[in-house]
């Protein structure tokens, strides 16, 4: 049976017509971001293009008034680059809208997180990372203290502050930032340091969160969605699927607990979908920033890659 020539050619406008429209619903019909320090944990350079630019570009828009930050954990030093694809997460971290990169990306080179696709980071030294950056001293004093710092420039765990149980309890858990995102457990591509990363956010966490019954997690964490291959490779077409087989269902539950008087004041899911300008953006993030890294198949992915395009992230319990 022959498929007709017009059914043919109106698919790609139906297609960019929905992307165009989700795009639109993206930012007008969910619960939005504003006012929050936020900081994107990620494991090698170019993850923060690859995978998170629709939500980073999301984020640093303006007029939300948020401070966005990305931590990574190593230098990507597999192929002897590492110094310059520190100096490229730079120029990729502007193009995707921090304002002041300098001093709002950090990395970390240190021989605790070797950029392999074989060896797991420990959830203790991802934890020691995150409390060094993180956790501060509560403002009032407390006795029989231990205070103990960990340095951002190497990653070696130095120590970190601890107060008794006794103590804790009466104190609520504290820290610098307001939301923490980073990968979920299948890490999108299955890159064992990427599933490091949700373990030792975890970790830090439930670390944070110990001897503090009655206390809310002063973090929020969102990990970013793993799909199976199909879905991966479909580009904006993924947007209305994500949209409709999730995303919604959420939001509707999220609505019926407001009107129970039982929403949390965080979202349950964030959902970006990038419009064409910010489509580019991405994509050039990859080619103008991690331009060493711009291997045949980056290009297909930048190509048709569901992640530089639609994000969405679930936001993770901690007891």
């Amino acid at each position: 049976m022959e498929v007709p020539v017009p059914l043919i050619l109106a698919l790609p406008v139906l297609l960019t017509t929905c992307w165009f429209y989700t795009a639109y619903l993206s930012r007008t019909s969910f619960q939005h971001i504003r006012n929050k320090r936020i900081c994107l944990l990620i494991a090698h350079p170019d993850d923060e293009a690859m995978f998170f630019s629709p939500t980073l570009l999301a984020l640093t828009a303006p007029e939300l008034g948020n401070h966005v930050k990305i931590l990574c954990l190593s230098t990507g030093n597999a192929d002897g680059l590492g110094d310059t694809r520190q100096r490229e997460l730079l120029d990729s971290a502007s193009l995707l809208g921090l304002q002041n990169p300098p001093s709002d990306v950090f990395i970390i080179n240190s021989p605790d997180f070797p950029d392999s696709m074989t060896k797991s980071w420990s959830a203790s030294s991802i934890s020691n990372v995150l409390s060094s950056a993180f956790v501060t001293l509560s403002p009032s004093p407390v006795p029989n203290t231990t205070t103990v710092s960990t340095s951002r420039a190497t990653g070696k765990a130095n120590g970190v502050t601890s107060r008794k149980a006794a103590d804790s309890k009466g104190t609520p858990p504290v820290a610098t930032i307001d939301i923490l995102l980073t990968f979920d457990g299948h890490g999108v591509s299955g890159h064992t340091n990427h599933v490091s990363l949700y373990q030792g956010a975890r970790a830090w966490l439930s670390g944070l969160m110990a001897e503090k019954a009655g206390w809310g997690c002063p973090v929020d964490l969102y990990t970013l969605s793993s799909t199976n291959i199909i879905r991966k490779y479909m580009s904006m077409a993924d947007a209305p699927f994500t949209l409709f087989w999730g995303v919604l269902r959420d939001a509707l539950n999220d609505a019926r607990g407001q009107k129970l008087g039982k929403r949390s004041q965080s979202p349950r899911k964030l959902f970006f979908v990038s419009d064409w300008t910010q489509w580019r953006r991405a994509q050039r993030a990859m080619t103008d920033g991690h331009r060493s890294q711009m291997r045949w198949f980056r290009w297909g992915w930048i190509g048709v890659g569901r992640y530089m395009v639609v994000n969405d992230l679930r936001r993770e319990i901690i007891k």
